[in-house]
């Protein structure tokens, strides 16, 4: 068995902290359209923008995807 990321949730994550994506392109340092692209699943964050974005978000790391055991 492993875990796999599956729909990221970060949409829900930037409501629940009042943050657009704008913002959090500002914060991270990101380009709008790479938030663009994690918010709307079409790419996969890397260790360290997941990192990045959960330190800006005040998160665990495991909070930005839902996971599942495959």
């Amino acid at each position: 068995m492993a875990l796999s990321r599956r729909d990221c949730r970060l949409r829900i994550l930037l409501s629940k902290a009042g943050m657009t994506q704008a913002e959090l392109s500002r914060k991270t340092g990101y380009s709008p359209q790479q938030i663009s692209n994690w918010v709307n699943d079409r790419e996969k964050m890397s260790y360290e923008a997941a990192a990045t974005v959960a330190y800006v978000l005040e998160c665990h790391m495991e909070e930005l995807y839902e996971l599942v055991w495959t």
